[in-house]
């Protein structure tokens, strides 16, 4: 058996938010957008890899989703993490397009990494490799 990540999700407030957010701020395509009730199978790749590993944007509206965000958010731990190939590159180019952070440019031994604020409930780490 081969196993592989097609998709992973992230929960967000709200889908069209999120959409302007990871598309105009963090650079991802948009890959699908289906109407699915009142929601919206929306999901994104990274640049440059329309066939790669796809972003659900996941509405948060269920099962504890919003007191599991706000538990993560109140704690400073970051829901999810992406990799950058420099992580004060990115920080500059982010932080010049108006993303907010909750943690700048640290380096962690082999890694150095950020936390910036998705605007749809969620911290998420970027992370580069030193």
């Amino acid at each position: 058996m081969r196993i592989r990540i097609n998709i992973t999700s992230v929960l967000v407030d709200d889908q069209a938010k999120a959409l302007a957010f990871y598309t105009d701020k963090l650079g991802f395509e948009l890959k699908h957008d289906v109407p699915a009730g009142e929601a919206r199978w929306l999901t994104l790749t990274a640049p440059g890899e329309p066939d790669g590993v796809e972003l659900l944007l996941e509405p948060d509206a269920n099962f504890g989703a919003p007191e599991f965000k706000s538990t993560l958010k109140s704690a400073g731990v970051p829901y999810t993490q992406f990799q950058v190939d420099d992580v004060q590159e990115a920080f500059n180019e982010l932080r010049e397009k108006g993303v907010e952070f909750t943690m700048e440019p640290t380096n962690a031994g082999p890694v150095s990494i950020v936390v910036l604020d998705d605007t749809c409930g969620n911290l998420i780490q970027l992370i580069s490799e030193n």
